[in-house]
């Protein structure tokens, strides 16, 4: 049974960082990545990876400021989140199983067919 683990979330004030983690259980997969969902907003692509070949896709709010790393021999992805600001406040979550047949759609939510239970960011101004 595939399983997606998501830890690090809690609150920070503006300016501050945090770092997510998603760890993969009964899994190998080869694309990760992160959305985020406010509430009353869509859920949005934040950050993939390609846990194969180390490409990374970032969403325009949060190049240059967010960063998706791995750790292949733990199946876990990371989400370094600097210069956070209030409105990154979200529920996070972690995908995997990224649909071949999607290739470009990296931060669309049809792409993933496995989902973690999310973890919440709140950045207070």
């Amino acid at each position: 049974q595939v399983q997606l683990v998501e830890s690090g979330g809690g609150s920070v004030q503006a300016g501050g960082s945090l770092r997510l983690s998603c760890a993969a259980a009964g899994y190998n997969p080869h694309w990760m990545a992160w959305f985020r969902q406010a509430p009353g907003k869509e859920r949005e692509g934040v950050a993939t990876i390609d846990t194969g070949g180390g490409s990374t896709y970032y969403s325009d709010s949060v190049k240059g400021r967010f960063t998706i790393s791995q750790d292949n021999a733990k199946n876990t992805v990371y989400l370094q989140m600097n210069s956070l600001k209030p409105e990154d406040t979200a529920m996070y979550y972690c995908a995997a199983n990224f649909d071949p047949r999607r290739y470009g759609e990296w931060l669309l939510q049809r792409s993933y067919k496995y989902w973690g239970q999310g973890t919440q960011v709140t950045v207070s101004s």
